[in-house]
């Protein structure tokens, strides 16, 4: 076993997106084994999170250190936009992080353990730093043929990678890495966070939602890479049930799709009043927004990434809520969803089986009560954080002597 693990990113932290939470939730996992060290960028934060503790932001307790590392950060005068401005910007913003992130790492033992995410930043540890002591955790690979071949070539010199999904390994080695050098660990679930869910009615008071309605929930960033999750079709499936009188609560941001996924509900002719959002909520409360769904719903279309490369936390906190759920068959979902048996699965962008599925749901109590239950089963069986860390360090622990 390692003497510490030093995990790099260079993220923003706090982040409004998923991926701080999968982190910071990760290294509490990771720290009831072994001393754990998180060195985020210290970057511009957006208004609405600067000077907000990452600990209080995500719930999680400070069992490890956070020590953040200097960089040159004006990606804010990108203004959001992706051209080749905002690429240079990010390059010079990488470049000085991982300058500064190797003086950091100066003086780590013999027996340190170095994870990360970053390729970019992974590639220039290794020229410094053992590469038996290098872990990459694979969350996709680059579309670009140049670029892939050097991702492959980090997953095969260094001590070995953790893909999200089985794709991503198998993608790894036909790419000529070793399999023995590639561990499939999707991502999970805090399980302290769900062991006692609040009532269905209890969450709807304190929430401002109506008791008695059915209520069909999303919750999450509403795209990712600036491509659409699908709620879009979700609401044309709860348009086609006029017999049924649905309510859609979206749990998440940014707050202009809200307003867009607002319009095209007005305009297909559903009720102001059906239609709620909380925007977005500190991980704390997020139970209890689960526990007001009657469905929890993950309709994405079919792209590379969602079919290939995801892992979605709300997944997992969807199967501990104890709320059944209707999701498009991907891939990247069906190596964790059984349909029929731990949640239902139909084509993707396809709102006619997105509404059958709802109707189907709304008629059958018993089938959300057995789906909903299965699910929360499996997922604190086989998909908690804790159970990933000891895989993983297991994992670090044999790659490391080997």
């Amino acid at each position: 076993m390692p003497d510490s693990l030093h995990y790099v990113g260079n993220i923003r932290l706090p982040t409004e997106k998923a991926h701080g939470l999968q982190i910071m939730q990760n290294c509490e996992a990771f720290a009831r084994h072994l001393p754990v060290t998180l060195y985020p960028a210290r970057r511009i934060q957006p208004p609405e999170l600067r000077g907000v503790s990452p600990w209080a932001y995500y719930d999680v307790p400070p069992t490890f250190t956070i020590r953040y590392v200097p960089c040159l950060d004006l990606l804010p005068l990108a203004g959001g936009r992706s051209n080749r401005f905002s690429q240079l910007l990010f390059y010079a913003e990488t470049l000085t992080y991982n300058a500064a992130l190797l003086a950091h790492l100066r003086g780590l033992s013999a027996e340190a353990v170095i994870y990360g995410r970053h390729p970019l930043v992974l590639e220039a540890v290794r020229r410094f730093k053992p590469v038996r002591r290098l872990f990459w955790e694979v969350h996709n690979l680059s579309p670009s043929p140049r670029k892939r071949r050097s991702q492959a070539a980090l997953a095969r010199q260094i001590g070995g990678v953790i893909t999200v999904t089985r794709h991503l390994a198998d993608a790894l080695i036909d790419m000529g890495v070793d399999a023995d050098r590639v561990l499939v660990a999707p991502d999970g679930v805090r399980a302290a966070r769900f062991a006692e869910m609040p009532a269905q009615s209890e969450a709807r008071e304190a929430l401002g939602l109506p008791r008695d309605a059915f209520i069909v929930g999303y919750m999450g960033r509403l795209h990712t890479l600036h491509m659409s999750k699908g709620v879009d079709d979700l609401i044309r499936a709860i348009a086609a049930l006029p017999e049924r009188p649905l309510h859609l609560l979206l749990v998440g941001g940014p707050e202009e799709m809200v307003a867009a996924y607002r319009r095209q509900w007005r305009d297909l002719g559903l009720p102001d009043a059906h239609f709620h959002a909380l925007g977005q909520i500190p991980a704390a409360e997020v139970p209890r927004a689960l526990a007001a769904f009657d469905v929890a719903a993950m309709p994405h279309p079919w792209t590379e990434y969602f079919a290939y490369y995801l892992s979605p936390l709300k997944l997992f906190e969807y199967m501990a809520s104890g709320r059944a759920i209707l999701a498009t068959a991907l891939p990247s979902t069906q190596e964790v969803l059984r349909d029929g048996e731990t949640g239902l699965l139909v084509p993707p962008s396809d709102p006619d089986a997105l509404a059958a599925a709802l109707a189907r749901l709304h008629d059958d109590p018993d089938l959300r009560a057995r789906l909903a239950d299965n699910a929360r089963r499996l997922v604190f069986a086989q998909y908690t954080w804790e159970a990933r860390a000891r895989a993983i360090l297991d994992f670090v622990a044999s790659r490391a002597h080997a």
